[in-house]
């Protein structure tokens, strides 16, 4: 597959997980890619596996971060042709349990840190007549969850960030969605299954249970069919899709 030769790609959260698989994918079909966050070693170990990845640290929760990293690789690969906004962090806590620090950093990490993101490269597409810009949100930016109440508030904030944008830009040439995975097989949901079986004393296959039981489909999302979903919005026949929140979730919504 090489439909994306010549073009530029941004993945923010790209060391591990959905931003890698992702990575991996866009790479795959030809795009030079750089991959970003704060672990530089995760970094180092995606960009590896590809002669076109490269690795920027960044903090997406800080704009001066974020302009300096748009910055770098505009003069190293050229502006940026696709942006993908997937740095996300949950923590699970009952609401009346919740701090203002928790909150903010839900707020920070997954809305802010969406927000910087999809604006630098925005203001890098502003010239072009063609741009990709996706942002990953979740299932819990179209449904409630108990216990991160925090986390669905920043995800449903980026699916209505999301719609806004595109309908700024949709004479642009430059289209916005949001790709909404139900639970996905990743540290992340690794670590929501620990925590489930540390305050519940349950088996990691009764705490996976716990959270398919209201799957249609009984089984958790795999990495790939996220990035296979961004290839397919940045492919042949995708500019009428713009403006949309497209669950990967099994049935789930």
């Amino acid at each position: 597959m090489s439909d994306l030769i010549g073009k530029h790609a941004v993945v923010t959260g790209g060391g591990s997980g959905v931003g890698a698989s992702i990575a991996l994918a866009l790479a795959h079909a030809g795009a030079t890619v750089t991959v970003t966050g704060r672990n530089k070693t995760a970094l180092v170990t995606v960009a590896e596996q590809s002669a076109l990845i490269s690795a920027v640290t960044c903090d997406v929760t800080d704009p001066v971060s974020v302009k300096a990293l748009f910055s770098c690789i505009s003069q190293d690969h050229g502006k940026a042709d696709i942006v993908i906004a997937n740095a996300g962090v949950a923590e699970s806590i009952p609401f009346t349990q919740m701090d203002i620090e928790s909150w903010k950093r839900m707020i920070d990490v997954n809305l802010t840190g969406a927000f910087l993101t999809m604006q630098a490269g925005l203001i890098g597409m502003a010239d072009a007549k063609w741009g990709r810009i996706i942002s990953i949100g979740s299932v819990a930016g179209l449904k409630g969850y108990a216990y991160v109440a925090g986390y669905c508030a920043a995800k449903h904030g980026v699916v209505g960030l999301t719609k806004s944008i595109a309908q700024e830009v949709a004479r642009s040439g430059i289209t916005v969605n949001a790709i909404c995975p139900g639970y996905t097989e990743t540290p992340m949901l690794e670590r929501t299954l620990a925590n489930i079986m540390s305050k519940t004393g349950r088996s990691r296959d009764d705490a996976a249970k716990a959270l398919l039981r209201h799957n249609p489909s009984g089984r958790f999302v795999q990495p790939e069919e996220v990035a296979q979903t961004v290839l397919f919005l940045c492919g042949p026949n995708s500019a009428s899709i713009t403006g949309q929140a497209i669950s990967v979730s099994g049935g789930e919504v």
